[in-house]
């Protein structure tokens, strides 16, 4: 067996980064493109799409949990984790074209289609995303690792959310061709042939090194026991709740507030940013190729929202990635659970500026952008972690490990968080008086504006204290827990050597 405290190769990390980047080509656009798509493209009411999430994602939340026992339970020569990289990525990456496809049905068809097609995507997405996930907790049993792992994860993550940022709504646009439900289709069907390489990427490179150390199989009612008397585990799940709700609230309406609250605007950095690509990059490859010169925009030109959401979107998921690059020396600086916190506050600081913003700032939304997501992006990363150090806590306490079971219960609350978010959305564009596709009312445009500032940071605050005052994971437990933990791999180790 290999030793638990192994460092893992680059090329392992790297490897583990492209599972996420493979999943957040999709994950990415339900978050911040689902409920456009669902009231703009498909042809949905923010009430029908709202109450549509909620029970599609509960659904998924409580498969999560089936699909993280499954995983603990699976026997292959790949693992308990790795084949649900090899075997899902095709049958995921069709359910995603299917779900943004959009069928000449009446209404009550449409609604049920889009019930079957979502449902059967994200149970798709959770088939293999809870054991990628699941595979922190076993490539390594250093935490130091953990985190540098974790970081490559995120590192993919954002850069598949700057993709999707940069390209969803430009290739939306470009292979509709005025056909905006054929475009989206193409768009996700681009999506899917991508993630499936990256998923065997993933599946290739990587390792399951961390076996439990106790070797009989416990029941599913024994793991759940024990996961209920995870007092850390029960906090991190509440603190990640409330965190998503945080993220999602805001996500779910970027565009709508581009398009409705933001409208045209002027800017001139945009303006001289676009100057500079036409004339040093895309008119001398227009020249080489002998094509028409682009002519250069004029000091007034007004952005669409679809370019000023793409350089919103893509500036967060850059940043953040950014921010996920120096998680390492963060966490060794501040300690994970004092790293979260700094952080946290920090982006709550923010987002809590946009409430005082107004339409024509456009610069002053791209600055807070800017810092709220170097600030904000690595929290994900962290709390990853954090659920790492549950699962080795769990284990020390009881002497059984149910890693699949930690990490798919933790999923569910990120499903639960979106869940409850997306539907608040949903339902706060419904009551303004939010119809798609029309000048909006100032009720609809005060709700984008609370949306994007005040509504998410009295959720993040709550959060906050949760994990401050409840969550007592600190650095001295973690490396106690880890010692005893490397001690007993090995007494058992050496019995099986001896038996």
């Amino acid at each position: 067996m290999e030793t638990v405290t192994q460092k893992l190769p680059l090329k392992e990390k790297i490897g583990y980064g492209f599972g996420d980047l493979a999943s957040c080509l999709f994950w990415t656009t339900v978050m911040s493109q689902l409920l456009f798509f669902y009231t703009d493209i498909f042809g949905l009411s923010g009430k029908v799409a709202g109450v549509m999430f909620f029970i599609s994602r509960i659904l998924d939340a409580v498969f999560d949990v089936v699909i993280g026992m499954t995983a603990d339970r699976t026997k292959s020569r790949w693992g308990k984790f790795r084949p649900y990289l090899l075997f899902g990525a095709v049958p995921l990456a069709v359910a995603a074209v299917m779900a943004f496809s959009t069928p000449q049905f009446g209404e009550g068809e449409k609604i049920v289609y889009a019930y079957i097609t979502f449902i059967l995507f994200m149970f798709l997405y959770s088939t293999i995303n809870i054991p990628y996930t699941a595979l922190l907790g076993v490539i390594s049993g250093d935490p130091v690792e953990r985190t540098s792992a974790s970081s490559f994860k995120f590192t993919g993550a954002y850069l598949g959310g700057i993709i999707v940022s940069a390209t969803v709504l430009p290739m939306a646009a470009y292979f509709g061709g005025g056909d905006a439900s054929k475009g989206w289709q193409m768009t996700m069907a681009v999506y899917g042939v991508a993630a499936i390489l990256f998923f065997l990427i993933t599946f290739m490179s990587t390792h399951e090194r961390i076996q439990p150390i106790a070797k009989e199989k416990t029941p599913i009612k024994s793991d759940l026991k024990d996961l209920s008397q995870n007092f850390p585990w029960m906090m991190l799940f509440l603190v990640t709740i409330l965190f998503i709700l945080f993220v999602c609230i805001r996500l779910s309406v970027t565009t709508h507030y581009f398009k409705y609250y933001i409208g045209e605007q002027a800017s001139p950095l945009l303006t001289g940013i676009s100057n500079f690509f036409i004339q040093y990059l895309l008119n001398p490859i227009n020249a080489m190729f002998g094509k028409e010169q682009i002519a250069l925009l004029d000091a007034g030109h007004k952005f669409g929202f679809e370019v000023l959401t793409s350089v919103f979107n893509t500036l967060g998921q850059a940043v953040s990635l950014v921010g996920v690059l120096i998680v390492p020396w963060f966490a060794k600086k501040f300690g994970r659970k004092g790293s979260v916190i700094i952080l946290f506050i920090a982006s709550l600081i923010f987002t809590g500026s946009f409430y005082f913003i107004q339409p024509e700032n456009v610069l002053l939304i791209l600055v807070l952008q800017f810092f709220g997501s170097i600030t904000g992006g690595p929290i994900s990363a962290l709390l990853w972690v954090l659920y790492a150090d549950t699962a080795d806590y769990s284990e020390w306490k009881t002497g059984h490990r149910a890693t699949g079971l930690v990490f798919s219960a933790s999923i569910m609350s990120n499903k639960l968080g979106w869940a409850i978010g997306s539907m608040v959305a949903a339902f706060i564009l419904d009551q303004t008086g939010f119809v798609a596709n029309v000048i909006q009312n100032e009720a609809v445009k005060n709700g984008l504006k609370d949306m994007m500032s005040i509504i998410p940071v009295a959720v993040g605050t709550i959060a906050l204290l949760v994990l401050v005052f409840f969550y007592n994971l600190d650095e001295k437990t973690m490396t106690t827990v880890k010692q005893e933990l490397d001690e007993r791999r090995k007494s058992a180790e050496a019995a099986s050597v001896t038996a």
